[in-house]
């Protein structure tokens, strides 16, 4: 092996086993391009689906599939989003650890990470430096090409200088690969435990890292993309802001609450999306839950002028 290509697969391996390194050539030029080697991980999810022909099913394996799609769900749509993202509530030093390593079983990167990106999206809402805008990239581009740009892998840290300041959290998002593995593993052992103390069930190892490591991750992952690609598209507007988000129902059942999404950008600090009691909104259910136990607390409320205004529209 030559020693440039030594070096330059030395620099790939640093490149995966840390989210924050950033090498000479990613340097970047500004231009957002589809990068076949950040794809890599996303790819060898969807094909990995194809494994299920060997596995096989069994209603377990299913049933915790859905189980782990929506306890995943709730960890990007109430913590990444809105804890970490808008600080829509409060809450504890190890909840907030706990709900980090939840969301990051998802394969969407670290909390920060995830936060960053976020933030910046409501600065540039749907204008030419919003890195997910279909309005300025297209369909495909605005739910899984921006994902795949080097320009948009490095967190910016200086947009979240009150997450940053925790060194677990730090840690969590420069290793983000480290708790989709131990997830992958621990399914395979409780499925493969499943399998000598509980025949019935008809599971196993394999399949249940199948089921709910593989598929659930898949359907997750585009669920939650597709806030990103639809919810600038269809629905309805009931404020008038100054990018093209819009509320949808369909989108709000598929992903917890989060398809109220022109609700969310006219007021993002809100811990609920759904304005109204009409609009289902499960994450925010969940939240008011926990906050009657003591695990979060100070929950946002949303303005009473945001409320006149949509009277008055």
């Amino acid at each position: 092996m030559s020693f440039p290509l030594f070096r330059r697969l030395v620099e790939i391996l640093r490149q995966w086993l840390n989210a924050d390194y950033q090498s000479a050539n990613e340097a970047f030029d500004g231009k957002d391009r589809f990068d076949a080697r950040r794809a890599t991980p996303y790819i060898a999810l969807h094909v990995a689906c194809v494994s299920v022909i060997w596995v096989g099913w069994s209603w377990f394996a299913v049933a915790s599939a859905l189980v782990l799609y929506l306890v995943r769900m709730f960890a990007i749509t109430a913590f990444y989003h809105r804890y970490f993202s808008h600080r829509a509530f409060r809450t504890s030093r190890p909840v907030q650890f706990l709900f980090a390593v939840l969301g990051n079983t998802s394969m969407q990167r670290g909390a920060l990470w995830w936060a960053a990106t976020h933030r910046h999206h409501h600065k540039h809402s749907d204008e030419e430096e919003d890195k997910h805008s279909p309005t300025q990239g297209g369909f495909i581009w605005a739910h899984i090409g921006w994902l795949t740009s080097a320009s948009n892998f490095p967190t910016n840290y200086k947009a979240i200088p009150d997450l940053a300041r925790f060194p677990e959290l730090v840690f969590l998002n420069r290793r983000d690969y480290l708790v989709p593995i131990l997830y992958g593993l621990a399914l395979w052992v409780v499925g493969a435990g499943l399998a000598n103390i509980a025949p019935g069930l008809g599971t196993s190892g394999a399949q249940l890292f199948v089921w709910g490591g593989i598929i659930s991750t898949v359907f997750l992952l585009h669920g939650t993309l597709f806030i990103n690609s639809l919810a600038h598209v269809f629905g309805r507007r009931r404020f008038k802001t100054d990018d093209d988000s819009r509320n949808s129902l369909a989108l709000s059942l598929m992903t917890l609450g989060e398809g109220w999404h022109n609700n969310h950008h006219r007021y993002a600090h809100a811990a609920r999306q759904g304005f109204y009691w009409w609009e289902i909104d499960i994450s925010y259910y969940i939240l008011k839950l926990l906050s009657w136990t003591g695990l979060i607390w100070d929950l946002r409320p949303v303005p009473d002028h945001v409320y006149k205004e949509a009277s008055n529209s």
